[in-house]
Formats: structure tokens, sequence, C-alpha cells
């Protein structure tokens, strides 16, 4: 846990961070057999760190049929816990096809939502998922456990959202400057002027700053 907090305390990929967090999960909690973390927008959804390639099956069962741990995780209580999945009632069909699949039991933790995805960035919403193929009651330090994990996930995906925008706010800057440019140099005006002509132009065709910039660029 000290080494995944390091690691987190300097630029990184997060994928390498949650590939950290479903191993240590795996590692630290008795019961958990394997893990992965399930990432969903409006747009699409996918699997990431998953520790054994059922996982990846299993979370789009419970995206096919709607129902699921995950999805509750997602959806309602950010921490979902389903010791026997044989007698579960909440995800009737789910249950029955994990359990056909040996898996008996399981853990969600709710990542972090999002009203919706984020320009640039990741969005949507996400669940670390725990898996056993024995039933257990995941007693209160193994939800605890769980719990930090999804926490330093949550942390790292935040971060990584965050880094995407600034680099997007960063390019937008530098391709404004050049159409700035090419705008001085054609028109034979000043930095000024040529940003209020930008400004006017994209609120005439109302096209973003930033693609009519582009547009201006590509043009020379």
């Amino acid at each position: 846990m000290a080494e995944l907090a390091a690691n987190q305390s300097t630029p990184t990929d997060v994928t390498a961070v949650l590939e950290a967090v479903t191993s240590l999960a795996v590692q630290l909690i008795p019961a958990v057999d394997f893990a992965d973390v399930l990432l969903v927008d409006e747009h699409e959804h996918r699997t990431v760190a998953p520790t054994d390639p059922l996982a990846v099956n299993l979370d789009s069962l419970q995206l096919d049929l709607q129902e699921g741990p995950c999805l509750g995780a997602l959806v309602e209580d950010a921490t979902i816990v389903a010791p026997d999945l044989a007698n579960e009632v909440r995800w009737p069909r789910f249950s029955a096809a994990a359990v056909s699949r040996g898996v008996a039991s399981m853990m969600a933790f709710r990542l972090y939502t999002y009203p919706k995805a984020t320009p640039n960035g990741i969005g949507g919403r996400g669940a670390l998922n725990l898996f056993s193929r024995s039933q257990c009651e995941f007693d209160l330090e193994d939800q605890a456990l769980g719990g930090m994990l999804a926490t330093h996930a949550a942390t790292a995906l935040v971060a990584a959202d965050r880094q995407r925008q600034f680099e997007s706010a960063l390019a937008s800057r530098d391709v404004i400057g050049q159409a700035k440019g090419v705008l001085m140099e054609r028109f034979k005006v000043d930095a000024v002027r040529a940003f209020a002509m930008m400004t006017k132009l994209s609120q005439d065709s109302n096209t973003p700053i930033r693609i009519l910039a582009q547009r201006i660029v590509a043009s020379t």
C-alpha cells in the first residue's frame, strides 16, 4: 500500500496504478481470487487491469443484463457485498451466470461519479470489482481494504483526467497562438486585432475558437 501511495505522488501511467490496485486486492484480501476495474461513460465501457480474463467476461455480462454488483456500485450503493451469489436475489440472472462460471461471491466499490463525460477526459463512472470462487462473508477488514484500494484507483483516474484536460488546454493555447500569427501576417494586424477577428468569426459561425484556430492554421 505504501508503494502504491508513493507511485501516485509522482506522474505515472494510470493503467499501471490500476494494475497495482487489482493485483494488491488479490494479494491482500484472502478470499479474492481475481479483480478488475470497470469504467463506463455515455459512449463506451472498458475493463481495465483485469487479473483474470473471466473478469472481462463478467463485466460484459453485467452490462448486457443490466444487473449485478458492479452496476449496483455505480448507481446505487457505493459498496456492494455479495457473499453468496448462489442465493442472491438482487441480480438473479447475473448471479446464476456467475455461479455457472465458478464465481461464488463478490464485492464492488464505486470509484467516482461524474454527471456526464468530461470534455477530453475520462468522465463517466467506475468501479473496482473483486471476485471470489468461494462463498465469503467479507468482514469489515476486507471491506475496508477494498475501499482503500478503490480510493487509490479513483485518485489515479481523477489525476489522469486533470492532466489530460491540462494538456488539452495547453494544446489549444498553442494552436490559437499559431492562428493569431497567421492572421497577423495575412491581414497586417496586431495580436489584439487578430484575436478579435477570431472571436467574432467564432461567434458568427458558431464554431469553437479552438476548432476555428485549427482550420486557420491548416489553411496555410
